[in-house]
C-alpha cells in the first residue's frame, strides 16, 4: 500500500493515514472487498504507533468505507455502504473552498486546483 506520512503536514498522522486510504479507494488502487494491511503491519511499515492506525481504521469504518471484523481484519466496503447525502459530501468541500477564498486565492486558481486534484484522483 502506497501511503506516506508528511511530518510537515499539520493534519494528525491518523488523519493522513485515513485520507491516504480514502484516496487509494477512490482512485481504484484498493478494490471493494480487498483486505487492508493488519494494524501492526501498517504501523510498522509507516513507523507509527499501533493506536494511530487503529484510530484511522475506526474513522474509515465510521465513514462506511471499510468493514472491520475482529480476528479477520479490515476490508474495503462496497460503495453502496459508503453512500452519503449530497449535503454531507458538500460540507467538507464548502469548508475547503472557503479556506481557499479566505487565503486570497482567485476563482481561476481555485478551479485549477480542484481540477488538478480531481484529475489526479481519477487517474490514480
Amino acid at each position: 500500500m502506497l501511503l506516506t506520512i508528511d511530518i510537515q503536514d499539520r493534519r494528525p498522522i491518523y488523519q493522513q493515514v485515513a485520507d491516504g486510504i480514502r484516496r487509494l479507494i477512490a482512485g481504484g488502487q484498493i478494490a471493494e472487498g480487498q483486505p487492508l494491511p493488519p494494524l501492526r503491519q501498517l504501523a510498522a511499515d509507516l513507523g507509527v504507533n499501533l493506536n494511530t492506525i487503529a484510530t484511522a481504521y475506526r474513522e474509515l469504518q465510521s465513514d462506511g468505507l471499510i468493514t472491520v471484523k475482529h480476528g479477520s481484519g479490515a476490508t474495503v466496503s462496497s460503495r453502496a455502504a459508503a453512500k452519503q447525502s449530497e449535503d454531507e459530501l458538500r460540507g467538507p468541500l464548502r469548508s475547503a473552498l472557503t479556506d481557499m477564498v479566505l487565503s486570497g486565492m482567485h476563482r481561476a486558481q481555485i478551479l485549477s486546483a480542484v481540477d488538478d486534484e480531481l484529475r489526479s484522483l481519477i487517474q490514480g
